[in-house]
């Protein structure tokens, strides 16, 4: 089994307010991901609420919902002591996507080891 580290950076140059955003690609037949590290950086001059879910398909299980993240501040969704595993199950990758309620209002920093 290979294993390498990988980051998915997305910066708030285009993204909507309350739309979801995929944050990289969902997972290949045959592979794991292990997020390492996820965190939400807030780049407003006013908080933000955000939420995080992870997508299977049409199944969404909410991971964080609703966080506010004041001026200046960011939010770690994952990391440290939680990791979360997202594998390929019932023909389809698992996926994560953020929202936030503010147009183009957060960075957001994704690392994670893939296994094949």
């Amino acid at each position: 089994m290979a294993n390498a580290f990988k980051n998915v950076t997305v910066r708030a140059t285009s993204l909507s307010a309350d739309t979801d955003v995929a944050i990289g690609s969902a997972v290949a037949s045959g592979a794991t991901h292990t997020i390492i590290g996820l965190s939400i950086a807030n780049i407003t001059s006013g908080v933000i609420t955000t939420s995080v879910k992870l997508v299977n398909s049409s199944d969404e299980t909410w991971i964080v919902k609703d966080a506010n993240i004041p001026v200046g501040s960011s939010i770690l969704i994952a990391g440290g002591d939680q990791k979360i595993v997202l594998w390929y199950t019932g023909g389809n990758g698992d996926l994560i996507k953020v929202q936030s309620n503010t147009a183009n209002s957060m960075n957001i920093i994704l690392s994670y080891l893939e296994s094949t």
